[in-house]
């Protein structure tokens, strides 16, 4: 029989203070982290609220690192960003502030750069299945329709 692993509560507070410390989490993450280590619900209130107290923990500092380097890195537009926010059950309020500190300039760039690579990586013959492939690519990634079908138009004739 596997013995698991348990923790005191000082123990967990440590390893969860490093663990925030490397990278910004939110609530859920740490929760869940917390679960993992077999914490009895009481003791994850009681590190929750260690956390915060001492500012490892904030969820506005979490929402806006997460969609600058989504935006920056892996190219995702707003949709995408929301729809993953959500699932880490970050407030509206958060999710909506981090977004408006996006740059429309930066942002219209970016994607324009990624609809044009993305466009000349699509070896497809035909007129209109090449304008699907890169408009589900555009889609998928999270940009708004009204640009990704611009796009499309403006890139394949």
């Amino acid at each position: 029989m596997i013995k698991k692993r348990t923790y005191t509560v000082d123990e967990a507070k440590k390893k969860l203070e490093y663990y925030c410390a490397y990278q910004e989490r939110c609530h859920k993450e740490v929760s869940q982290k917390l679960k993992d280590m077999y914490m009895i619900p009481e003791a994850i209130d009681l590190i929750i609220v260690h956390l915060l107290e001492h500012n490892f923990l904030n969820e506005e500092r979490f929402t806006k690192a997460f969609v600058s380097g989504k935006l920056k890195i892996k190219k995702w537009g707003k949709r995408r960003l929301t729809l993953e926010l959500k699932k880490k059950n970050i407030s509206k309020t958060n999710i909506n502030q981090a977004l408006t500190e996006i740059d429309d300039k930066e942002y219209i760039q970016i994607f324009n750069d990624l609809a044009e690579k993305r466009c000349n990586a699509i070896k497809e013959k035909d007129t209109y299945k090449k304008k699907k492939k890169l408009a589900d690519y555009l889609l998928y990634r999270g940009w708004e329709s009204f640009l990704v079908y611009d796009k499309v138009n403006e890139l394949i004739k």
